[in-house]
């Protein structure tokens, strides 16, 4: 078994300025947590502090309840994987998967066996003899992982190994090292600011802003019940509406419905897939764009107040630029001063 526990850690840099602010956070064994936000938002930060590329300004970071906090990077039980690669250019596949296993004076047998089981399971059976620096993008990835892999780590790093490649690309190898992080049940934490990734392959998300957690949950309950408006509008797609609450009803212009909370302004959040239109000649929202994605269309209207909100339909036929519509929000939650104070049953 292999968790990772950060407790209550802070890091401050040069300068007084705070990038990680009092994090705690608890990982457990064959889980893959992913830490997604904003550029500055501290998640690069504090992954580099649990691999040992960055110290603490306090706090503490234990890898199966011993403290690894002041330890240097190869003393950790940890493999990195980083943006970059950083593959060594001079040396062909094999060598740059070996060295580890060298500086640690393993067996050449041992040695020969392990970079060739580590090259088949990221799909890269028979590319030993090859140079880095003639590889894909993607091969060169799998490559990183390879070499975090056969040090056989408790603990796998994450740091946006993807960002560089194109999108299909991507998609493919997040698929594939999901799969490989499954079947060897490594502990691993993941730095992303992709939404799609966070939700396709966390088994928990943390939403981090300004050092700090902002929301931690499963992907379906980050999406479907968000606890802040920031995470509200960081997770996909959400439609902000600002009116008033009288008397158990809010009221905008273009928009009315119940809602059981106190009297004052009040912030409605709806995500697309939640909010109905219906053609209408007194509607006064009116239609901006509509886009056919074939199996669904995304319809783009502007508010009479001038606010530019989305809703997605099944069929964007009824549909087109210049036509007023009613709104009708099938599924809402409702934001005060930056606390959620309402969501109905059904908000996604």
């Amino acid at each position: 078994m292999s968790k990772l526990s950060i407790r209550a850690v802070s890091k401050v840099f040069a300068g007084a300025t705070t990038a990680v602010d009092n994090v705690s956070l608890e990982v457990a064994d064959g889980e893959l947590v992913c830490l997604l936000g904003p550029s500055g938002s501290g998640k690069s930060t504090l992954l580099r502090m649990v691999g040992g590329f960055e110290q603490p300004t306090s706090g503490t970071i234990a890898i199966d309840d011993q403290d690894v906090t002041r330890l240097p990077p190869e003393k950790r039980p940890t493999g990195m994987v980083f943006q970059s690669h950083a593959l060594w250019s001079h040396m062909n596949v094999f060598n740059n998967l070996a060295f580890g296993l060298k500086l640690r004076g393993r067996p050449k047998d041992e040695i020969r066996d392990r970079v060739e089981a580590v090259l088949e399971l990221v799909g890269l059976k028979g590319y030993g003899g090859r140079m880095t620096n003639a590889l894909s993008g993607g091969q060169q990835q799998r490559v990183a992982l390879a070499r975090s892999l056969i040090l056989e780590p408790k603990i796998l790093l994450l740091d946006e190994p993807f960002a560089s490649l194109d999108q299909h690309l991507r998609e493919r190898l997040r698929e594939e090292v999901r799969d490989i992080q499954l079947r060897l049940k490594i502990t691993t934490l993941f730095v992303t600011h992709g939404q799609d990734e966070a939700l396709s392959m966390a088994d928990r998300v943390v939403v981090m802003r300004n050092g700090a957690t902002e929301q931690a949950d499963r992907p379906e309950v980050i999406y479907r019940d968000p606890q802040t408006p920031f995470v509200a509008g960081f997770i996909g797609t959400m439609n902000f509406i600002e009116g008033r609450v009288e008397k158990g009803r809010f009221l905008h212009a273009d928009v009315a419905v119940d809602l059981p909370v106190d009297d004052g302004p009040i912030t409605l959040a709806v995500r697309p897939e939640a909010l109905d239109l219906q053609p209408s000649g007194t509607g006064r929202a009116t239609i901006h764009r509509v886009t056919d994605f074939g199996t669904h269309g995304l319809v783009d209207l502007h508010l009479s107040d001038g606010v530019r909100v989305k809703s997605l339909v099944r069929s964007p036929e009824p549909f087109r630029s210049g036509q007023t519509v009613d709104l009708n929000p099938r599924a809402f939650a409702a934001f005060r001063d930056n606390i959620k104070l309402y969501r109905t049953a059904d908000a996604h």
